[in-house]
């Protein structure tokens, strides 16, 4: 089919997220391997955002491909009630990598699935009905995840689930207590403590975080205080730690969690996306001993059709191996020292860049109209798609250069597939170079002289 084809019947018969659907000029996908995908016309692209930070191991890996296929000839689906060994299997493999005593998993359809019953499983295993979640944070779309989800969209998709409160998260470049890093006293953790106390303690089952929030709230790290503190105030109040790694696991951070970074243990993970590399749709919630413990005797009242499904368990074994074998989470801390160097360096040069940061293959560069005042270049609520105004004009100089990215008003995020070499990493780079240039012409004469002194 051509691109016109393409486009027009998916225009005619699809209705895309998170988008009005009049006029959308998407672009038509027909071709993938590694780092790359190619569109109707033959146009290859760096794949800088991973699709949706999710093909952590490269675009249709032959491993994972021939994985599915020999499933798909063995034993496509079985109901979630009978015992399969691709199942079992890949539960134990998720035991042996993910943080501490987290040894028991549920498996979802999807991150948000997985949010949703993490939620679930907390308030059964706890007793309490209450969730507090952050600000600033995504963790789906569906009802019970977009209530937790801290930013604006979730106004659109309210009333939600009922007894979630929300706390300030640590976005220490503009810090909701007015504080710079030398001057922090952590008062969002002091601020969540004292939330902690207004809500009733014993009415709270979980905290759940973004261990490193997602591109699409923004991409913040935490201070490396920052999750043992949490951690231990959890502890103080017997609440349990969610920790969503959705998008943040499976090595994107350098590491196969970013709980690995600060030795952390949630008491509950969810996770998704690069479990399969998302070559078949997968989610998973994984439980520590203590909450495995409990189920053994009282009944997981929830269930769905497709958990466990036998040929994204293959897909996610398959993935699991190949992350070791191929070296993929080594490449990522590697690359990642790469990485961030090199955007220190665009923000060096670039007025319009306020703050780089990200851990391993997970980075984001904020642009500020001034450096002083921090000025968003480009307001958030301009749609979680970029489809108009000056971050457009960005997006087409990045994707005319052969490279997609993953945008958001006032920020560009830099989440490549793990496989990625230096070389294609500073071939993206060198286009995104480009594209602050563009961003630097939109600064008043003033504020690129006082960001150059």
């Amino acid at each position: 089919m051509s691109t016109n084809d393409i486009s027009a019947e998916n225009q005619k018969h699809v209705l895309f997220p998170w988008s009005k659907q009049g006029g959308l000029n998407s672009i038509p996908v027909t071709r993938a391997e590694g780092v790359y995908f190619w569109d109707a016309d033959g146009k290859r692209y760096i794949d800088f955002a991973s699709q949706l930070v999710c093909v952590n191991a490269g675009h249709q890996h032959p491993k994972i491909v021939k994985a599915i296929q020999d499933q798909a000839e063995r034993l496509c689906y079985a109901a979630p009630s009978f015992a399969t060994d691709v199942r079992g299997k890949l539960a134990r493999m998720i035991a042996e990598v993910t943080p501490g005593d987290l040894c028991k998993t549920y498996f979802t359809s999807s991150g948000a699935e997985a949010v949703d019953y993490a939620v679930k499983i907390a308030k059964m295993a706890s007793g309490r009905p209450k969730i507090i979640a952050r600000h600033r944070s995504y963790h789906g779309a569906m009802t019970g995840p977009i209530s937790l989800t801290g930013e604006w969209r979730r106004a659109y998709n309210e009333p939600g689930m009922v007894g979630v409160v929300h706390a300030y998260p640590p976005y220490c470049y503009r810090c909701s207590f007015g504080q710079e890093p030398e001057s922090c006293k952590r008062e969002c953790l002091s601020s969540l403590e004292e939330m902690i106390e207004f809500e009733n303690p014993d009415f709270i089952a979980a905290i759940i975080v973004e261990t490193i929030t997602g591109p699409t709230a923004g991409l913040y790290v935490p201070p490396d205080d920052y999750m043992p503190k949490l951690r231990a105030i959890c502890d103080k109040y017997g609440i349990l730690l969610i920790a969503d790694e959705v998008m943040s696991g499976w090595g994107r951070t350098g590491k196969w969690f970013a709980m690995d970074h600060w030795d952390v243990v949630p008491d509950i993970l969810t996770t998704a996306k690069g479990l399969t590399n998302s070559m078949v749709p997968l989610g998973a919630v994984v439980v520590s001993k203590k909450i495995a413990d409990y189920m053994d005797d009282n009944t997981l009242w929830s269930g769905s059709t497709y958990s466990g499904h036998a040929l994204a368990c293959a897909a996610g074994i398959a993935s699991i191996e190949v992350y070791r074998e191929d070296g993929l989470i080594e490449n990522a801390a590697k690359l990642g020292k790469v990485l961030a160097q090199a955007l220190e360096g665009l923000k060096e040069k670039h007025p319009s860049v306020g703050e780089v940061r990200g851990k391993g293959l997970f980075s984001m560069i904020e642009l500020v109209k001034n450096r002083t005042t921090r000025e968003r270049l480009m307001e958030a609520r301009e749609g979680p798609y970029v489809t108009g105004g000056s971050m457009a004009e960005i997006q087409k100089v990045i994707s005319d250069g052969g490279i997609y990215a993953f945008i958001r008003p006032n920020m560009i995020a830099v989440a490549p597939p793990l496989c990625i070499t230096e070389e294609q990493l500073l071939e993206g780079l060198d286009v995104i170079d480009r594209a602050l240039d563009v961003a630097d012409g939109m600064l008043e004469p003033g504020d690129r002289v006082a960001a150059a002194e």
